[in-house]
């Protein structure tokens, strides 16, 4: 598990930008099944997450549709929180960052590590974008 001061600005830089931070496997399950949408970031030390994921997913709000929800859970941290969300991210195998758009409960769209790790941001967020004009 990562120290706590290691995470805080990590965690804020998603929150900040209306990220809700999730800790519990109950809670999880509650915002996904939400009626709507909901992007799940799992958020990450990972330099990849530091230089293309966070940013991307930010980035990625400035569309005309956006997820009704938004939700962050942080892998090396957030154990229960974040093994529930990749339990309803399967059939894809657990990768961080990661990031999963779900439609009333159901996984509609997954960018995994490897759609993540060496991409820039912009590209990221068109790969969004993109997911929340069919979805949202």
């Amino acid at each position: 598990m990562y120290p706590e001061e290691l995470v805080r600005p990590m965690r804020a830089e998603l929150s900040d930008a209306g990220f809700k931070e999730i800790f519990s496997a109950e809670d999880v399950k509650n915002e996904i099944t939400k009626e709507g949408t909901t992007l799940v970031v799992v958020n990450s030390v990972c330099g990849c997450a530091a230089r293309n994921a966070r940013p991307g997913a930010k980035m990625s709000l400035a569309n005309g549709k956006t997820p009704d929800n938004l939700i962050t859970v942080f892998a090396g941290v957030d154990k229960e929180a974040v093994d529930e969300a990749r339990g309803l991210m399967f059939p894809f195998p657990p990768s961080s960052p990661s990031m999963a758009l779900f439609k009333n409960g159901e996984l509609v769209h997954m960018l995994e590590r490897h759609h993540i790790e060496g991409r820039p941001a912009d590209m990221i967020a068109e790969n969004l974008k993109d997911a929340y004009d069919e979805f949202c």
